[in-house]
């Protein structure tokens, strides 16, 4: 009954969601891994759960016109999701990149539900974003596209109504701008965003905070396995804000992170990974990672190109651990029987939905540690938590009570899983146990809350 009830939900999604490949995938891994809990308890299917769970109680989209500094009027789409608020204000992030469309946010937004549920703060699901690339953009413009952005976007956002965050291509300063314009027309200081400068509203730890929690996952699967990071090496994927601070948790715990990539090509350095100079290719220069292998002599740029098309370098160079960091279907299948191959123990997605399904069965087959992108990389969103509690109490926090705070999520996030796997009897399967510890939490909220 449980295959049959899940399988009728697919159906339904896949037919009224034809062309959106990446949200079908989501949605297909989740509801899947669900099947031995609808077969225990039936109320989540007498209350048609799934069935509600699926379809965002909002989808808005618009158009965001605004002026380059040659005078040209353009015009990009502008997105927000506002997939679940069963268990508080919608929560999630706002992506900025021309790959971005209606699919890619609505698995980001399905997705950011049941990682939000299982850091056990009272935050909802929600992704938004535009297909507006701020790369190669001046100062001024990526600021006149804020402000045109926000002007539409504020009246559907509210500290306890939908808290934004930053996402790929939004930083601290697409933040700002979008702050001060939301003030602008509210006339109100309030903490609506999540991300923001320390100055004015912002929490310490939080850049730092995906790629911290995402090796603090990891540490906890390789704690029941009787393992740790010391002397381990790691090969990440990235080279923005997660793999930067997993490249810096991952040496200050003792492993040596041997890659870093991009979309053209990786770093491959055997002595360890220089995180001096890649963030002052990264952060300060918003360079190539060719600059970095110009200033780093013993470290070896591979091309992408020199590599199949469906193999990337970074999982080929032998590592015993893998964290994932760049973007969604970056580990291939032929990138996991590499990796597992070369004597990988452990992969921690720091990215969204970085394994390809394929990918997944073999890591879980191995039965090697996995850590799924809703549970390994949910530090980041936690932490954005952690800052509106902040801003609701107006206080501030030092970074060690803030990391402190999240190496402690991160433990709880792992408990969940991990007990629940048990509990369904797959111990050590991640993702089953994360889905379900996840979706219990806010369908039985759903429920609670009557049919709405």
């Amino acid at each position: 009954m449980a295959n049959s009830y899940v399988q009728k939900v697919v159906r339904k999604v896949k037919k009224s969601n034809p062309h959106q490949p990446e949200f079908l995938q989501a949605v297909e891994e989740v509801l899947y891994s669900l099947e031995p809990l609808f077969a225990k308890e039936s109320k989540y299917q007498d209350n048609a759960i799934l069935e509600r769970i699926v379809e965002p109680e909002r989808q808005l989209q618009f158009r965001v016109a605004w002026t380059d500094d040659k005078g040209r009027i353009q015009v990009n789409t502008g997105y927000r999701i506002q997939f679940n608020s069963a268990i508080g204000p919608f929560k999630g992030g706002i992506r900025f990149h021309p790959s971005v469309n209606s699919s890619i946010l609505k698995f980001l937004g399905f997705e950011q539900i049941f990682k939000n549920s299982l850091t056990g703060l009272a935050i909802g699901g929600a992704k938004g974003g535009s297909d507006f690339d701020p790369k190669g953009k001046s100062d001024a413009e990526v600021m006149r596209f804020c402000q045109a952005f926000m002007t539409e976007l504020t009246r559907h956002i509210g500290a306890t109504i939908d808290v934004p965050a930053g996402d790929i291509g939004v930083g601290a300063r697409e933040i700002g701008y979008m702050f001060g314009q939301f003030k602008r027309l509210t006339t109100s200081f309030e903490g609506v965003l999540t991300g923001k400068a320390i100055p004015w509203g912002g929490s310490l730890a939080r850049t730092e905070a995906t790629g911290f929690g995402n090796v603090y996952f990891a540490e906890n699967m390789l704690g029941v396995r009787k393992e740790t990071i010391e002397g381990k090496t790691c090969a990440i994927s990235g080279s923005g804000n997660v793999a930067i601070y997993t490249v810096k948790k991952l040496q200050q715990l003792g492993a040596k992170p041997v890659t870093v990539s991009d979309s053209r090509g990786c770093i491959y350095q055997p002595s360890g990974i220089n995180l001096e100079v890649l963030q002052q290719v990264k952060e300060v220069e918003r360079a190539s990672l060719t600059r970095y292998a110009e200033l780093c002599k013993d470290a070896q740029y591979i091309s992408v190109k020199d590599y199949p098309k469906n193999q990337h370098p970074v999982w080929n160079v032998g590592a015993q651990l893998a964290f994932p960091s760049a973007t969604q279907n970056e580990v291939t299948e032929d990138d996991a029987k590499n990796l597992l191959a070369k004597g990988c123990i452990l992969v921690s997605e720091g990215a969204n939905m970085p394994s390809v399904p394929a990918a997944t069965e073999a890591f879980l087959k191995a039965g090697i540690a996995y850590g799924p992108a809703k549970c390994a990389n949910a530090g980041g969103v936690a932490t954005s938590q952690l800052e509106m509690a902040q801003n609701a109490s107006m206080q501030k926090w030092t970074f060690d009570e803030v990391d402190g705070k999240l190496k402690n999520i991160m433990a709880g996030i792992f408990k969940a899983a991990h007990d629940t796997a048990e509990e369904f009897g797959q111990p050590g399967n991640y993702v089953m146990g994360g889905n379900i510890a996840g979706f219990r939490k806010v369908a039985d909220s759903m429920i609670a809350q009557g049919v709405m």
